[in-house]
């Protein structure tokens, strides 16, 4: 079930457990709080559209936090006139949850939703989940791999491979497939991340802070 509430000279389509952010209310965290202008309700049984209201709808709500925008800076200035003014603003909000969409003049529980839990995404068929390997580094930290930066590393993870396992698992199809997808321009193959993936796996130092602390070495001297 949904419905489309009216508060703060806005109007907002909720659901239960659902969390949304409305202009200030009154109250505490903890707190339960009412709508009643509710000016659609839907569910199985069909959408009814209020008038401007629908008679006997209420939606009950729990607030979870009061808090304020970032500030926003306004900032006029009249052209040959030397006149400039600036003002700041942040916009009081309140962050609530939607516990029950209630009609035909039933009272709300008094109960609290439950707590929406965020399903885990069902990794893809060959993902290895990310694990600590040998040596106490975490398999899912690429940028070990020497060759792969920030802008890479997002590529790749774009694209569902997060760990060291899946590289190290990689053939010659999957390196010329992710080379043109991901326009490595043959990095792969010249920067070895087959076999450095393979290392890390064994417990073998990162190439990467080994490459790091040679060049550090080299401008000391």
């Amino acid at each position: 079930m949904f419905a489309v509430i009216k508060t703060g000279g806005k109007q907002y389509q909720v659901a239960a457990n659902d969390q949304i952010e409305v202009e200030l209310l009154t109250g505490a965290p903890g707190d339960m709080v009412t709508f009643e202008e509710i000016l659609l309700v839907g569910g199985d049984a069909g959408v009814t559209v209020g008038a401007p209201l629908v008679a006997g709808a209420t939606v009950s709500a729990e607030i979870i936090e009061q808090f304020r925008t970032r500030k926003i800076l306004v900032f006029k200035k009249r052209r040959r006139q030397n006149s400039k003014r600036s003002r700041g603003h942040r916009q009081s909000l309140t962050l609530v949850r939607i516990n029950e969409i209630l009609t035909d003049g039933a009272k709300a529980s008094g109960k609290k939703a439950t707590k929406a839990k965020a399903k885990a995404a069902a990794p893809a068929a060959d993902a290895a989940p990310a694990a600590l390997v040998s040596g106490g580094l975490d398999s899912s930290n690429l940028s070990l791999i020497s060759g792969i930066g920030p802008t890479i590393e997002k590529k790749l993870r774009a694209a569902g491979i997060t760990s060291w396992e899946q590289i190290a698992a990689w053939t010659d199809a999957d390196i010329a497939k992710y080379d043109e997808e991901l326009a490595l321009r043959g990095r792969v193959g010249r920067e070895e991340w087959v076999q450095q993936a393979s290392e890390l796996l064994a417990g073998k130092p990162p190439r990467a802070k080994i490459d790091q602390a040679e060049l550090k070495s080299g401008e000391d001297r």
